[in-house]
């Protein structure tokens, strides 16, 4: 969508499942103006199902497993809000979060993918891991592998409860991976017990033909895995499975891999829905209760022709997903979808081989597993290496839009400069009150004589008798997709000049560009936004008394903020001295990373971990330094660390000498900028150099660059008493500033020499 499109409806895809990967890599080559698409998803990766169990067992790395969503959402040139749907508001078409306020949308697509049934099987959700979620399996799963590398002469045994094709692979890939392990420790393998138990006479159950299901028999017990079939599990103890036959066997680690399950909040919302749960659709893949709503892959049930829960229906139901996604969206006709009634089965046993199951025909061989691997890579690629910004943008219109093309009345898309370009007042009062209905009773200081709560011209405060008002202003575009996450990196950045001068913040003025939207539209870009900035504010005790808002081509957001000190408590950036020693809260990296997100170069949990970055105040860390009698303070922002450490350097008149390696690094990092992705701002950040001493040996460091690299809520950058360093150190870590390091020492500045030394 260009930036000059009018917002006119919202596409929601709860679930980053393999059907939406390929909707929205669809979306990213025939983008639909007029259309936002915001992806809600509780990760910002997804694991594809096919290649799980190779990771298990040591033969994939995990982003050769995953799909990035990250990267596949800029592409498609959508919102991407990483949080956990608990709800449907279907009667006001809202997506209820865990963590984020309610997302709008007109048309809402669900692939959520399913979870392991756990019964009412005493113990069973305190005891088990169950396989899906997968991040959190996979969490359980490392701490395994860890065990075993750093004990491997401690038995180990592993119980997994569910003997379907699920169990037996994960039971066979297991095996593999730390049998590995012990061989190369030089410790029997006898060291590891794996326990299968099924309820079945036999394994995997009817979507298997009998040969396929006797071979894995075969296979387990000739690998040593003991199979408990026939048997009911009716207890699950901290390291016990207890049997209805009185089996009871002791197990380290007990994983829970039965039958899918749907989340039961999208019965509780009204939807149709199976005896199991899972969504009701027709041949469209649309809710047969509610138009509104599509869902497909493991989540969705088509009433037509109901099909195992399998990776494959949901790769095949991608396209006819988007296809009628698009259409509902132009009003035209939905087209109807038939999934296949027969598949072919790769299931892996372990060791890079496979069998091949589809119908009553199964054989084993290593060439299914690398023709399986082919394949696997191969769907993966397609979300990897996306096609270059260009040639989306150079793309026709499609066949099917043209003639219905979403756009808003004559009037919406005209827009005028000036006060003409303000936000309505009806979609102001209608935010605000939303905004001031989520409030705490006490928000409102008893020092703001007028503010938000009986509006006027503007916003008048008491300063109290022996204090000073320290002012900040800070505004820039939208550098994430999300505006809710948006205004709380704001926010933060906004406050964080207040909190470097060692003042405590007061009020703040927003002023906001809100992209070209409807009515309605507009309105829940504004609330998400300044439900994030409000989120900050009060965690900070600081009110917000008024602001600006206009529209404009993309989203912009800042706010004026104010605060106060005693005068004789400021910090400033002059008052470091020969002796003391440099503390950079936070670790360097936003200005690279974001710039690589944007041209798709930048892995998702790097971005994560940026943003984790920028959402983490630097309240708790001011007032630290101030415990630890910090002399000069500056927040690490736009002009990188050196530029602000030159501004330091100049108002107090001394030498510093920088430890490159001490310098705390973002993860990923130090990699985009080794491809040379820089800021737009990075150029102007080098002309510091001027100030570096031995600037020839210290170019090639990999940390160089990075000294010059524009910050969005960096860290504080403060100068202490070397005395105080370690406890003060010990402390910022006390308080999760977990990247916080000693960084450089003052020192007297000799005649004619540069301020700035770098130690290699």
């Amino acid at each position: 969508m260009k930036k000059s499109d009018p917002i006119v409806k919202d596409l929601v895809l709860l679930g980053g499942g393999h059907s939406h990967a390929i909707v929205l890599k669809l979306f990213g080559m025939n983008p639909l103006p007029g259309v936002r698409i915001t992806l809600v998803t509780p990760e910002s990766s997804t694991s594809y199902s096919g290649m799980l169990p190779g990771h298990v067992a040591g033969i994939y790395e995990q982003d050769q497993c995953h799909i990035d969503l990250r990267p596949l959402v800029q592409f498609a040139q959508a919102q991407l809000y990483v949080d956990r749907a608990i709800g449907l508001d279907l009667n006001s078409n809202r997506v209820i979060c865990a963590n984020r306020p309610d997302v709008a949308f007109d048309l809402l697509s669900i692939d959520i993918g399913s979870t392991p049934t756990r019964p009412s099987v005493t113990g069973a959700l305190e005891h088990s891991i169950a396989i899906k979620p997968v991040p959190q399996f996979l969490s359980h799963w490392n701490q395994v592998v860890e065990r075993i590398t750093q004990a491997p002469e401690q038995a180990l045994s592993l119980g997994l409860i569910g003997g379907g094709a699920g169990g037996v692979e994960l039971a066979l890939a297991m095996q593999h991976r730390l049998h590995q392990l012990l061989k190369a420790a030089g410790q029997p393998l006898a060291n590891l017990e794996i326990h299968l138990f099924h309820r079945g006479a036999e394994l995997m159950g009817a979507t298997h033909n009998r040969w396929t299901r006797q071979r894995f028999q075969h296979i387990l017990r000739q690998r040593g895995i003991k199979l408990h079939l026939q048997q009911t599990v009716v207890e699950v103890q901290a390291q016990a499975i207890v049997c209805a036959s009185g089996l009871t066997v002791e197990c380290d680690r007990i994983f829970w891999v039965t039958q899918a399950s749907a989340a039961s909040w999208l019965q509780q919302a009204g939807l149709a829905t199976d005896i199991k749960g899972f969504i009701q659709v027709g041949e469209t893949l649309q809710s047969i209760s509610h138009p509104q709503v599509f869902a497909a892959g493991d989540i969705a049930t088509i009433m037509q022709h109901p099909r195992p829960k399998a990776g494959v229906f949901a790769v095949r139901e991608g396209k006819p997903l988007f296809d009628n996604l698009r259409r509902a969206l132009l009003g035209k006709p939905l087209k109807a979808f038939k999934p296949q009634k027969h598949y072919l089965s790769l299931v892996s046993t372990g060791n890079q081989s496979a069998v091949a199951s589809r119908g009553p025909i199964g054989f084993e061989a290593p060439l299914l597993w690398r023709w399986k691997d082919q394949i696997d890579q191969a769907f993966v690629e397609k979300f990897t290496n996306l096609p270059d910004m260009s040639v989306r943008e150079g793309l026709p219109n499609r066949p099917d839009t043209e003639g219905h093309e979403l756009t808003a009345d004559a009037q919406s898309t005209m827009r005028c400069g000036g006060c003409g370009s303000k936000v309505g007042s009806p979609v102001l009062e209608r935010v605000l009150r939303r905004i001031n209905r989520e409030q705490p009773e006490d928000y409102n200081k008893d020092d703001i004589l007028i503010g938000l709560e009986a509006p006027d011209d503007a916003a008048v405060v008491r300063v109290p008798v022996g204090q000073v008002m320290v002012h900040s202003l800070d505004y820039f575009r939208t550098m994430i997709n999300d505006p809710f996450v948006f205004g709380q990196i704001c926010a933060n950045h906004s406050l964080s000049d207040i909190y470097a001068m060692g003042a405590t913040p007061q009020t703040a003025l927003a002023i906001a560009t809100i992209p070209y939207s409807l009515e309605d539209k507009l309105a829940e870009t504004l609330y998400q936004l300044l439900s994030g900035a409000m989120k900050v504010l009060r965690q900070n005790q600081t009110s917000l008394v008024g602001g600006h808002t206009t529209e404009g081509a993309e989203l912009a957001f800042g706010l004026s903020c104010n605060g106060l000190a005693n005068p004789a408590q400021l910090l400033r950036k002059a008052g470091m001295q020969p002796g003391h020693v440099l503390i950079l809260t936070k670790a360097l990296g936003t200005g690279t990373l974001l710039a690589a997100d944007m041209r798709l170069k930048a892995k998702g949990r790097w971005i994560d971990g940026a943003v984790q970055s920028m959402l983490q105040s630097n309240a708790a860390a001011a007032t630290c330094l101030l415990n630890h009698q910090a002399a000069a303070c500056t927040d690490v922002t736009g002009f990188g660390l050196l530029g602000h450490l030159v501004e330091m350097i100049q108002a107090s008149s001394v030498a510093v000498t920088l430890n490159l390696e001490a310098i705390p690094i973002l993860e990923g990092a130090r990699e985009t900028s080794q491809m040379r992705i820089f800021s737009s701002l990075q150029p102007q950040n080098l002309q510091a150099c001027q100030n570096i001493d031995n600037l020839s040996q210290a170019q090639e460091h990999p940390n160089f660059s990075l000294l010059f690299d524009p910050q969005t809520s960096g860290g504080l950058l403060a100068a202490v008493p070397e005395s105080e360093a370690g406890d003060c150190l010990a402390s910022l870590k006390n308080l999760d500033y977990m990247h916080s390091s000693v960084i450089g020492h003052v020192a007297v500045l000799a005649p004619g020499s540069k301020p700035i030394s770098l130690k290699l």
